[in-house]
């Protein structure tokens, strides 16, 4: 039998193994991008804002439904539109970073980040209990507390974050909240 075809040490066989440590080496070489680095900056301004858009969507969703204001109704479906959105990208990326929805509540952890105020159970049981114009009032504050919120988050990105896709984000909710936060600051103004 003729060894130098199919035998362990045959040309062909060592060709082929050669060609394949090649292949392998060029995957392991410039074929492949690596994700950019994020930092704790960028993990806190995605848990910090799907809490804040988790409280938001229990406000809109009902003012969607009840306000009487027409205008208040078009923010509100705007705003559960694109939180939907941007949830969904913000679970993704820290999902991918293998790292918590859910910020750590533990002491301290929140220290610059601000004291922001969280919507309370008494909140939303004013809202329900609202009616006509007063529940239209109630909604506005609400909604203005939580976007404003949200802006000083996504501030906080915007100065330190390092994941270049979470900081473009963060600016693009910045521009888009601004406008929602004047068209409810004139609803308020009228009212």
């Amino acid at each position: 039998m003729d060894r130098s075809v199919t035998g362990a040490g045959g040309p062909v066989r060592r060709a082929a193994l050669a060609l394949l440590l090649i292949l392998l080496l060029a995957g392991c070489g410039g074929g492949a991008e690596e994700a950019p680095a994020h930092n704790e900056a960028d993990a806190m301004f995605l848990q910090m804002s799907l809490a804040q858009i988790a409280e938001g969507q229990q406000v809109a969703a009902v003012a969607e439904e009840r306000a009487a204001n027409p205008e208040l109704r078009a923010v509100a479906a705007e705003l559960l539109g694109q939180w939907r959105t941007e949830s969904d990208t913000m679970r993704s990326w820290l999902l991918s970073w293998q790292r918590p929805i859910e910020a750590d509540p533990s002491a301290g952890v929140h220290a610059g980040h601000g004291d922001l105020h969280s919507l309370r159970d008494e909140d939303l049981a004013a809202l329900r209990s609202a009616r006509g114009a007063d529940f239209d009032r109630t909604a506005v504050a609400l909604l203005l507390g939580n976007l404003h919120n949200g802006v000083e988050t996504m501030r906080m990105e915007s100065a330190d974050g390092a994941y270049p896709p979470a900081v473009k984000l963060a600016g693009e909710m910045t521009a888009t909240r601004q406008g929602q936060i004047q068209r409810l600051l004139a609803l308020a103004s009228a009212s």
